[in-house]
């Protein structure tokens, strides 16, 4: 795929590995945002796109191809921009490089953490895909309800693990969460449109910028930041991330396959006529 056309993925990872997390230190920056949910808001926008950003561009009649593209490219390239940019955003703001120093995080183990957590399934999943087609097909539904329960009770399990934090910090999540996620959605078709891709492959580079894998992000921050008592904001931001960017995806998405049905009848109609 990148062979043939490496403009329209380039173009989705340059927002999503370059340009999100700058804006993500940006914003809080400016929202003075408290360390714990800075580095949370960091460390979603360090994170690579979702298999959630697969579906929601299939449902929104977006380019499913260059969409599943750019997320195994985006997921094999966090092994290094994922603690590359968490470690050098952090830096860069004195409260969140203090947090980080506090705790002493490894960027050889967040790099362990993604092979185990990341690389491994998604060259499993894509092994078996390719040469056992017919299991792919008879696991494919059973494994995504399995994903989809587990990503919920990592939620569920670090909402009622904060709650004491989650009084605190919740007005303070909010704000950042939603301008994050609106930005990193207009940013990606923006950048898109700005650079004449056809309207299906804007849909895919959107969803890719703005819909990042939350529960991978989730995973970091119970296992490297809860056990130095400092993860509570970054669990919640990423929990309420998790649950946030549904919301948001599917509203664009169904909007975008109602518009699209609308359009098809309009030139029926006038071609009837």
């Amino acid at each position: 795929r990148l062979a043939s056309d490496p403009k329209t993925p380039i173009i989705g990872l340059v927002c999503q590995f370059a340009l999100l997390p700058a804006i993500a230190f940006a914003l809080v920056s400016v929202l003075n945002t408290p360390a714990p949910i800075a580095l949370g808001v960091i460390l979603v926008a360090a994170c690579p796109g979702g298999n959630l950003s697969n579906y929601l561009t299939t449902l929104a009649n977006g380019n499913g191809a260059v969409s599943v593209t750019m997320s195994s490219i985006s997921t094999m390239l966090s092994i290094v921009m994922t603690p590359l940019n968490l470690t050098f955003w952090a830096s860069l703001n004195p409260e969140t490089a203090a947090l980080m120093q506090s705790i002493n995080v490894d960027p050889l183990e967040i790099v362990t953490t993604v092979v185990t957590i990341l690389i491994i399934p998604t060259l499993l999943g894509m092994g078996c895909n390719q040469w056992l087609p017919t299991l792919a097909r008879k696991i494919s539904t059973p494994l995504k309800f399995a994903s989809m329960l587990i990503f919920l009770l990592f939620v569920v399990g670090a909402l009622s693990g904060n709650l004491g934090a989650l009084a605190e910090y919740w007005p303070l999540i909010v704000l950042p969460m939603v301008l994050l996620n609106a930005i990193g959605l207009l940013l990606g078709y923006t950048a898109a449109r700005l650079l004449h891709l056809p309207t299906r492959d804007c849909r895919a580079v959107m969803f890719e910028t703005g819909i990042q894998n939350s529960g991978f992000g989730l995973i970091l921050a119970i296992r490297f930041f809860r056990p130095a008592g400092v993860g509570g904001g970054m669990e919640l931001m990423c929990a309420g991330w998790g649950i946030w960017h549904i919301v948001t995806g599917l509203g664009i998405a169904f909007f975008c396959a109602i518009k699209d049905r609308r359009i098809a009848a309009k030139a029926e109609a006038k071609s009837g006529n």
